[in-house]
């Protein structure tokens, strides 16, 4: 019994650790995504409303993007839409990336694929609490 106690402590400690950290990737990401992406875009900031005309989709889509960013932002903090937040977000990032690679400018690609990462390590770490939420729903 000693023997599974020792074998199994250092994997919990091991998950722990790496919960916590990626509930600081979260706190920083949401930061960014909030207040340096889906602010000024809000706002109205004159290199946001260049960027989205330079995509060519409008006003329209600047908005969209916003929301999709401060909805995902809000949705990484709060512990049990964290990994359905963190996947969605995915899928924002995989846009983004497109974007950089296709209209504007492709060195920037590497950014958002980079996050696109840390959301599926965050997704992927917290997929149970997904599986909860998502259960949950279908009652």
């Amino acid at each position: 019994m000693a023997a599974i106690t020792q074998t199994t402590a250092p994997a919990r400690s091991t998950g722990r650790a790496l919960r916590r950290t990626l509930w600081g990737a979260q706190i920083l990401l949401a930061s960014f995504l909030l207040f340096a992406s889906a602010l000024p875009k809000f706002a109205g900031q004159q290199d946001a409303i260049e960027t989205f005309a330079k995509i060519g989709w409008g006003d329209w889509f600047r908005y969209v993007t916003a929301v999709v960013e401060a909805a995902g932002a809000i949705g990484l903090v709060i512990p049990r839409l964290a990994g359905a937040a963190a996947t969605a977000l995915i899928g924002l990032m995989i846009g983004a990336a497109l974007t950089q690679i296709l209209v504007l400018e492709p060195a920037w690609a590497l950014m958002p694929v980079v996050f696109g990462v840390i959301f599926a390590l965050i997704g992927w770490q917290r997929r149970e609490d997904t599986k909860a939420l998502v259960h949950g729903l279908k009652r």
